[in-house]
């Protein structure tokens, strides 16, 4: 199970890489694994401003389709568009090349408040 230190992730399953305050959001390792093969990946929020906990968009894998929800509050401003095309992409590389969408923060300090790698291996029992 990968799950890279330098992130933060909430009991949700996705991840935070901040830049600045600029975070660019995915699924983890698990979420993926527990979906299984991943087919498409739906984002029409696209340009809006959420709040954290809003639903941003859905993944929907062979046997189910889950909710993704706003780690933080922000306007939306990129989606990964190498999902449409190859949505796998979650699956094989979810930290990299399988990230969903990039979000300008209106308030960095809630990344604070966000789970350690460590808080979330104990969350999924890794």
């Amino acid at each position: 199970m990968n799950i890279p230190s330098e992130l933060k992730y909430t009991k949700d399953h996705e991840w935070v890489k901040l830049d600045g305050d600029i975070a660019t959001i995915g699924i983890t390792d698990f979420a993926q694994s527990e979906l299984g093969d991943i087919v498409y990946v739906e984002v029409e929020t696209l340009d809006e401003t959420l709040e954290a906990d809003e639903v941003f968009g859905t993944v929907e894998a062979v046997k189910t389709v889950s909710d993704l929800f706003l780690p933080l509050s922000g306007e939306i401003i990129e989606f990964n568009e190498g999902l449409e095309d190859a949505p796998e992409l979650v699956n094989s590389d979810p930290y990299d090349a399988g990230w969903m969408i990039k979000l300008k923060c209106s308030d960095v300090s809630q990344f604070d408040g966000l789970m350690s790698a460590e808080d979330y291996k104990s969350l999924i029992g890794a």
